[in-house]
């Protein structure tokens, strides 16, 4: 097998959905014995906050996108609900039928934004928890 560049794996990975990227991330920390270090932004964002608060930011990796609402272009929002999970049209649709209801599980910070970026872009609203 031919070894990749750099430029050729990230046009693989941005071809990708995030659950496959995260689950991609979760073998290769399997794979190799490590693990994923929190950004450095988080670090240096949290000395500015409360003494208990910054500990908190610092401790919560895993974020929760919950769909709280589906809006007025509800297909729209089923649409990015399968682009960001691969469910298949019927679960999609049940999910956004069936507010409020968790999208992602226990994902990356940036993940859960951009996630949540796409939803309200599509007119639905979204918690991160």
């Amino acid at each position: 097998m031919a070894k990749l560049s750099q430029d050729e794996l990230l046009e693989q990975f941005s071809d990708m959905t995030l659950i496959e990227l995260s689950e991609f991330v979760k073998a290769f920390e399997e794979k190799f014995d490590v693990e994923a270090a929190a950004p450095a932004a988080v670090a240096v964002a949290a000395p500015g906050q409360g003494g208990g608060a910054a500990e908190e930011a610092e401790e919560q990796d895993e974020f929760d996108v919950v769909l709280t609402g589906a809006g007025d272009k509800k297909i729209q929002v089923i649409k990015v609900v399968r682009e960001l999970t691969s469910l298949g049209l019927k679960e999609a649709k049940e999910l956004v039928d069936s507010t409020p209801k968790p999208v992602l599980e226990k994902v990356a910070k940036d993940a859960a934004d951009k996630a949540k970026e796409s939803l309200e872009g599509a007119g639905a609203s979204v918690e991160v928890k």
